[in-house]
């Protein structure tokens, strides 16, 4: 089985790029969305000729601002929106597909701002999901995969002394969020089958920063640790574009 995750930073704006060549040459069973920035009838209408997948959305409540979408070629059991914590559930930043051996879950993980004004909420947004991520796991292993906003550690960004707890997705609260995730037994995939790669997922528009690789890995699979044993693979996709984000690609044997 094979799954991508993608940050494409505006739906129907990567839809007028390559996005659905770059979709069916990568040809995933489960595709995950990040950052639609549509309500749901605009994504599904925008990608409504991926006619192979079952598609389900969350959007924000704000038009134009965050939302994810679950594209399926197999029908899951069941598709839930969002954490059910009322204040974390108003931006689409949840969607969780379950199947018969396990949860796919896709996140969008709030930015912490540019002035970090947000980031108290986001700490108290990562204590919530990995609350939700641990009640999910007590039904069945879970697949959580998206853009988690931070670089976990410092060969997960090209500048991290300069970013420091300075710039959103590199503070200390944000990187003891990801421990936290990591130390209830959540795996994560690209790091285990690559200790020492430098790789990056994300790149600022500006300065040219992907054509210099001056970028941050903050996009991830992470799995339960009862599945490390069926994954296969873990990429990166660098050479996907349309977004500031590329995709990351799972296979596993399940």
């Amino acid at each position: 089985m094979k799954l991508i995750s993608w940050n494409v930073n505006g739906i129907r704006a990567i839809a007028k790029k390559d996005f659905f060549e770059s979709v069916n040459s990568l040809d995933p069973d489960i595709l995950c969305i990040q950052e639609t920035k549509a309500q749901d009838l605009e994504v599904e209408k925008t990608i409504s000729q991926l006619s192979q997948y079952h598609i389900y959305t969350n959007s924000a409540d704000q038009k134009g601002y965050s939302g994810t979408a679950i594209l399926s070629k197999q029908k899951p059991m069941a598709v839930t929106m969002d954490m059910g914590v009322e204040e974390h559930d108003k931006e689409g930043r949840v969607l969780c597909a379950e199947y018969d051996n396990f949860f796919v879950v896709n996140v969008y993980v709030p930015n912490s701002g540019q002035k970090l004004e947000r980031l108290n909420y986001r700490q108290q947004w990562d204590a919530a999901f990995l609350k939700y991520l641990i009640a999910l796991e007590e039904k069945k292993p879970v697949i959580v995969c998206g853009d988690f906003n931070v670089a976990h550690r410092p060969m997960d960004l090209k500048n991290d002394k300069a970013n420091y707890n300075k710039t959103a997705g590199y503070t200390q609260i944000e990187i003891d969020g990801m421990d936290n995730i990591s130390a209830s037994g959540f795996v994560d995939t690209f790091r285990k089958l690559h200790p020492n790669e430098v790789a990056y997922t994300y790149w600022s528009y500006r300065f040219k920063a992907r054509e210099r690789n001056v970028g941050w890995r903050i996009d991830y699979f992470l799995v339960s640790g009862v599945l490390t044993d069926k994954v296969l693979s873990s990429e990166i996709l660098p050479d996907y574009f349309g977004s500031d984000h590329c995709p990351i690609q799972l296979s596993l044997n399940i």
